[in-house]
C-alpha cells in the first residue's frame, strides 16, 4: 500500500475507486466499505484509494473535548495495509481545511487531486465544513464533475449499528467482548519499553513498563487485563495492569505495566504491542506486599485459563 501524507505528491491511477471518512478502528462497518471498493476495482480494472485525516477533525474543531481514539495514525495505516487498499492518502487536518466548503472539497481533493472516478460512501457520510455536505449535494457534484457515485445502507449487528463511538463506549467499560466482536480483531495499544521501580522482579512478576506517546489513544480504564504481547513479532500471553499501583504507590499517576509470560529478555525501548482479550478485575490497594502477590498469582492462572494455555 503507498501513503501520501496530502495529496501533492499522489499520482492518480486509470480508475481510482475512492472513498473517504475518519475510519477510526477500521471495523467491522468500516471493512464493509473496503471490502465493496476492491470489489469495484477489480471489476473496472481500477485502483483503491482511501482518503483520511490527520488529526481527527473532532480533535481540532472541538479542542476542548479531548477525544480519545482506537487508532493512532500508525496503526490505521497497518489495518488499511491488512486490508488490501492499494493507496491512502492522509490529509493534514488544520483549522483552515475546516474551513472548506464541500463542493471545494469535491472539486479540489476529490476530482482535481485524486481524479476520482467512483466514489462509495457509507449511510451517513456528511463532508465539508460545518458538515454541510450530504448525500444529495454529493449526487450534483458527481454529475457537475463526471463521476460515478455509490452509497452503502447501513451496516448492522445483532441489531446495533456498528460505530466507532459505540465501540470506544465498550473499551471505555472494560467489555473487550462486544468491541473486539465489533472490530473485528482485538483492540491494542503500541508503546516503547521503559524503566520502571522494578518492583514487579522482587515478587517474581517482572513487567515491562509501556510509554504510549500519542496524547489521542484511548486508553482502557484502571484495572487488570488478559492480554497477549507481540515482541519482535512473536506471540506471548500476558497480564497487563493499567493504573496507579495503589499498595505500593500514593501518587495518582498512571502506568501501563504488562508481565508477559515465559519470557525473560531485556527489551528496554523496544516497542511492543498488547493485543486486549479481556478485563479480569479493577485495580485495588491491597494491605501488603504478600497479598498482592497472592493475587497476581490468581490473576496469572486466570489469564492463562483464558489465553487456553
Amino acid at each position: 500500500m503507498k501513503v501520501y501524507h496530502g495529496v501533492e505528491n499522489f499520482v492518480p491511477p486509470t480508475f481510482p475507486v475512492v472513498t473517504t471518512g475518519t475510519f477510526d478502528g477500521v471495523h467491522e462497518g468500516h471493512m464493509v466499505i473496503l471490502d465493496r471498493i476492491k470489489a469495484l476495482a477489480q471489476e473496472r480494472k481500477g485502483e483503491t484509494v482511501v482518503v483520511s485525516f490527520d488529526p481527527h477533525p473532532r480533535s481540532v474543531i472541538h479542542p476542548h473535548l479531548e477525544i480519545k481514539l482506537i487508532h493512532t495514525i500508525e496503526e490505521k495505516i497497518d489495518r488499511l495495509e491488512k486490508a488490501g487498499i492499494d493507496h491512502f492518502v492522509i490529509i493534514p487536518f488544520t483549522t483552515e481545511f475546516s474551513r472548506t466548503s464541500s463542493l471545494a472539497f469535491v472539486r479540489d481533493t476529490l476530482v482535481n487531486a485524486l481524479h476520482a472516478k467512483l466514489l462509495v460512501i457509507g449511510y451517513d457520510h456528511q463532508f465539508g465544513r460545518n458538515r454541510e455536505g450530504s448525500v444529495t449535494e454529493l449526487e450534483e457534484y458527481a454529475l457537475m464533475y463526471d463521476f460515478e457515485i455509490e452509497q452503502i445502507e447501513a451496516q448492522t449487528f445483532e441489531d446495533i449499528n456498528i460505530s466507532s463511538t459505540k465501540i470506544r463506549k465498550a473499551l471505555n467499560e472494560g467489555d473487550f467482548e462486544t468491541a473486539n466482536h465489533f472490530l473485528g480483531y482485538d483492540f491494542m495499544l503500541t508503546g516503547k519499553v521503559v524503566h520502571g521501580n522494578k518492583l514487579g522482579n522482587s515478587m517474581g512478576f517482572p513487567t515491562a513498563n509501556m510509554d504510549v506517546a500519542n496524547k489521542f489513544k484511548l486508553i482502557p480504564s484502571n484495572g487488570v487485563y488478559v492480554v497477549e504481547v507481540v515482541v519482535d513479532g512473536t506471540l506471548y500471553g500476558g497480564m497487563l495492569n493499567i493504573g496507579s499501583k495503589p499498595t505500593v504507590s500514593d501518587t495518582d499517576q498512571k502506568s501501563i505495566e504488562v508481565n508477559i509470560f515465559d519470557f525473560d529478555t531485556e527489551i528496554y525501548g523496544q516497542t511492543i504491542q498488547v493485543n486486549f482479550k479481556k478485563r479480569l478485575r479493577s485495580e485495588q490497594k491491597f494491605g501488603s506486599l504478600e497479598e498482592l502477590k497472592t493475587q497476581l498469582s490468581l490473576d496469572k492462572e486466570h489469564s492463562l485459563v483464558l489465553l487456553g494455555k
